[in-house]
């Protein structure tokens, strides 16, 4: 009778096979310590962005298998590692958590049917695996995570013929050959030795590896076991001594796509004409996770959208990534993109966002990355759409906040008004058990905005979170923002206004001025003549019912009007006899697809202290 592994707590003894509980049990050993090692894996990331967050993309990624297979009964090996290879692909997240994704395919594939897991049998899932990681990558590299996951896989192949009645002997000594082969990344890549470090997506594989390891050797203690403390470079040194020489691409884009069959080989061709680079193609031939590094998110999802149905979009800016790890500072802000400030602004301020999605003729899109905020106006103009927002997924917010926590000890979320949406609360489930404040804005675009450069600015003089937090949330009473729409009806779809003020601003020829309350609601405060001159009046408007001292800062946004938002800076520098005339910024859909095309916004703020 075969051998299986032993689930007791004494060292497991010469194990010829595995079955689906013991694999199930040894993986999610193997989750528990990469997850355990996410913000030293984070630090050491510099290949192929500096941008530090390897270990949040390779922890998100098996976080997803976790979650799927941890409750998963009644089936084989073979079966067991299908349902882990599905959950990879839809939970991938970054190069090498695609990368990954796609091993765990192929080694599925090859143990499909098998009810246990003999030495032979994984030496040959592991050379799929390893084979089609490789041919996911359009351009593999050496000194990467596949350098170390083929040599894992030809060492263990090699192990198993004097070893054969001894699964746990084959993978300890296949491991020291990955471990020998993660230490020599830093001479197949010159960016790993400028920074003194290794590859950190090998570095996470080999850290999968050695839980793994744990478990063959002892038992269900091992999935309690802490993992062993690195020493780490700090991110200022690692991000000093890298330098991006990897391609173009500021955004690092991603999504799933499905269809009935889908031809890799039609997919590259058709992707190649945008550029990029790190492009990895993940899954089966019915669903796939697609990965590049581009400057323009939304030529990827449209390019895509030929071939079948894009989900799950994601899209971190790198370049933002990259500050955010050689500031030094020990708050990271973080707000979402109802927030309305200039790039540049934000950038100053250090201020890290999530988009919110948004949907346009039932295809979801990420707010100012995925759609521009200018295609999206187009279309609400010459097409009629009506776009509908809604919250990022809480997974969203949960890698940024990890990503975060890596470089930072502490971090502050300044979130969309909990009154107007779901966004705050989504980033509050996000944020339990972690070390991040959420503080409610009760404001949206260029309130919420100014209210996170405040945070930033603070996070600058070196406040703690609960200091930055404390402080915004005696000043969100004093902060106000003013919308003056030119058509109600986005609105009153919308549901932000009664669908009976329709008819009657539209009869005396009004535009309805909306307005933040303290509560975070916004209310109709009145209604001004929707003419030649509007800007003025509305500037006007607004000096008799904000307090100058509340309006030492002023933002003006606008909906696809910058001529009428540019006459609004004027005369608001002119009313509150500002030294100097508002910036202008676009405003997101966050606003723009309840109150339409056409509308200006006002935010005001004290001043910074």
């Amino acid at each position: 009778m075969t051998a299986t592994l032993s689930l007791a707590a004494e060292p497991l003894r010469a194990p010829r096979a595995a079955d689906a509980r013991s694999l199930k049990r040894a993986l999610l050993a193997g989750i528990g310590h990469v997850v355990a090692r996410r913000e030293h894996l984070d630090r050491i990331n510099v290949f192929p962005v500096p941008d530090g967050d390897t270990g949040s993309n390779l922890a998100s990624t098996l976080g997803a298998v976790r979650d799927a297979v941890t409750d998963l009964r009644g089936r084989g090996a073979g079966g067991l590692l299908q349902a882990v290879a599905h959950a990879a692909v839809d939970g991938a997240r970054g190069n090498s958590g695609a990368i990954l994704a796609q091993f765990l395919c192929g080694a599925s594939q090859a143990l499909q049917g098998s009810e246990r897991l003999s030495a032979d049998a994984l030496a040959a899932a592991l050379r799929e695996g390893a084979e089609q990681a490789r041919g996911a990558v359009a351009d593999p590299r050496e000194g990467t995570i596949l350098s170390v996951i083929g040599a894992f896989a030809r060492a263990f192949a090699q192990q198993i013929e004097p070893s054969r009645d001894d699964l746990r002997g084959a993978f300890e000594r296949a491991l020291v050959t990955a471990r020998e082969a993660l230490a020599d990344t830093p001479r197949q890549l010159p960016v790993l030795r400028r920074a003194g470090v290794v590859d950190a997506g090998a570095q996470g594989f080999v850290d999968l590896l050695d839980g793994i390891a744990g478990y063959l050797r002892d038992g269900r203690r091992a999935l309690h076991m802490p993992a062993a403390a690195t020493d780490t470079p700090t991110p200022a040194a690692v991000a000093t001594a890298a330098h991006d020489d990897t391609g173009p691409g500021r955004w690092c884009v991603e999504c799933l796509l499905s269809g009935a069959v889908l031809d890799r080989s039609a997919l590259r061709a058709a992707l190649a004409p945008l550029g990029g680079s790190c492009l990895v193609i993940a899954g089966d031939a019915r669903r796939l996770r697609v990965h590049l590094h581009l400057d323009e998110p939304s030529a990827l999802f449209e390019t895509l959208a030929r071939f079948g149905a894009v989900s799950a979009p994601k899209a971190d800016d790198m370049h933002a990534q990259q500050r955010s790890v050689s500031t030094g500072r020990r708050v990271a802000v973080i707000t979402d993109s109802a927030a309305d400030l200039p790039a540049a602004r934000l950038a100053t301020a250090g201020v890290a966002w999530v988009p919110v999605r948004v949907s346009v003729d039932g295809v979801d899109h990420l707010d100012k990355i995925g759609l521009g905020v200018a295609e999206l106006y187009r279309r609400m103009r010459d097409q009629g759409a009506v776009p509908r927002t809604s919250q990022p997924p809480a997974g969203d917010f949960s890698r940024r906040f990890q990503h975060a926590l890596s470089h930072h000890d502490e971090a502050v979320y300044v979130g969309l008004s909990a009154a107007l949406s779901g966004t705050c609360q989504a980033a509050q489930a996000a944020a339990r058990g972690q070390r991040v404040v959420s503080v409610d804005s009760r404001n949206v675009s260029c309130g919420l905005g100014l209210l996170a450069e405040t945070a930033g600015h603070w996070a600058e003089q070196g406040l703690d979170a609960a200091a930055i937090a404390a402080r915004l949330t005696a000043l969100v009473p004093r902060v106000r923002t003013f919308g003056v729409l030119r058509d109600l009806a986005y609105a009153v779809r919308g549901g932000r206004v009664p669908r009976a003020a329709l008819p009657l601003t539209r009869w005396l020829k009004l535009a309805p001025v909306l307005a933040s309350r303290t509560d975070g609601r916004l209310h109709l405060g009145g209604a001004l003549r929707a003419s030649d001159g509007l800007p003025v009046r509305f500037a006007a408007w607004l000096a008799r019912r904000v307090p100058r001292a509340d309006a030492a800062r002023v933002l003006v946004g606008h909906c696809d009007n910058p001529r009428e938002a540019a006459q609004l800076a004027t005369a608001l520098a002119a009313r509150f006899g500002l030294a100097a005339v508002p910036d202008v910024v676009e405003s997101g859909a966050a606003i723009g697809a309840h109150a339409g095309p056409g509308t200006l916004v006002a935010g005001f703020a004290p001043a910074l202290d």
